[in-house]
């Protein structure tokens, strides 16, 4: 099976719509384009209804107490922040049109049917639903590239979810690192974790961003992150259950332009001097002659320094040079060369 994950030569930047369209169209609309002027290569979507997420209780269990939405209760809480389903395909149409991939997150298994029926052609996994395996199962049958986010899992709830979908003949799996706090605290969310998710389950990984500015983004790139994502709004003024946590436009696009100058500083693994480097090389220390030296006169270190710029022999030829003698007489400041000893075949 062709992997989507290992055909990206660059950071695959997902910008997350979730809830900032505020249940107007013509926003979720807004958000595509400015995603797509902002560098994103992805838009996505959150694809459940209320009735799908939870049932519609005024119980304590469904009341949040703490938190961004302390005071809400669950099912009106998804009832404002869903995206209409009849929405999505043309979303997904849009997207295509402006040259974004479009793909969403499944909440239940009726929502993957929705999904299939529109043609989406890569699913993202919820942190949430980790531990959702006959969900994460159903999705995986699918054959299509997963991206799974691993917020609150344990080492074991990860390695349950990705033998999952490795069950199902499925490697196409990306991981991404994420703390479950709206918004994260930097001090919680040990990207150093990311390399090591790579290394254990053999997988490309990421970071699902729910921090403030590009630090976080930035830091998982440089740690082998080859997939973020963070959720974009138009404007944090507009409330929406996400505008909290989500970048603007300008922020958004600030981002993506730290990422790819970390990716354009990182490079390969190289030994060799880059075209920029040269002028630095001319400016290196070599062996010159810094007291005026007769012919056949003996080199010592009194007459001869190592100095910058970098025009006579390299300083590694200093012991070989002292005790010889000069073939000619040679002005201080003349940068010393071989044809400058006698016996100089012996010498080179």
């Amino acid at each position: 099976m062709k992997n989507k994950f290992l055909e990206w030569g660059k950071t695959y930047i997902i910008a997350e719509m979730s809830a900032n369209h505020g249940g107007d169209f013509q926003a979720a609309r807004d958000i595509l384009y400015a995603a797509k002027e902002a560098g994103a290569d992805a838009i996505k979507l959150q694809t459940y209804t209320p009735d799908t997420m939870t049932i519609d209780s005024d119980g304590k269990c469904f009341q949040i107490n703490s938190g961004l939405w302390e005071g809400e209760n669950l099912y009106n809480l998804y009832k404002k922040a869903q995206t209409p389903w009849d929405w999505q395909g043309k979303l997904k149409e849009e997207a295509l049109s402006l040259g974004l991939d479009f793909l969403s997150t499944p909440f239940d298994e009726s929502a993957v049917d929705f999904l299939e029926s529109i043609g989406v052609d890569m699913y993202k996994v919820a942190s949430l639903e980790l531990t959702d395996l006959p969900l994460v199962e159903y999705i995986a049958r699918l054959q299509k590239p997963m991206i799974i986010s691993t917020g609150m899992g344990t080492l074991e709830e990860i390695e349950e979810a990705v033998d999952t979908v490795r069950q199902q003949g499925n490697d196409q799996i990306c991981l991404l690192k994420c703390t479950s706090a709206y918004p994260s605290p930097l001090t919680d969310m040990n990207l150093k974790t990311i390399p090591d998710l790579s290394r254990r389950f053999q997988v490309e990984v990421g970071l699902s961003d729910h921090s403030l500015g590009a630090v976080a983004p930035m830091v998982a790139v440089s740690l082998g992150a080859r997939v973020i994502e963070k959720h974009f709004c138009l404007d944090r003024n507009i409330p929406t259950p996400d505008a909290a946590f989500s970048l603007e436009p300008h922020e958004f696009a600030h981002m993506v332009r730290s990422i790819r100058d970390v990716e354009a500083a990182l490079g390969s693994v190289t030994y060799e001097s880059k075209e920029s480097e040269k002028v630095s090389l001319s400016h290196r220390r070599s062996i010159f002659v810094v007291r005026k030296i007769e012919q056949g006169e003996v080199f010592t270190r009194e007459n001869l320094r190592i100095i910058r710029p970098a025009d006579g022999l390299a300083p590694k030829h200093l012991k070989e040079v002292l005790g010889h003698n000069a073939t000619e007489a040679i002005e201080p400041g003349t940068p010393l060369s071989w044809s400058h000893l006698e016996h100089e075949e012996r010498v080179k």
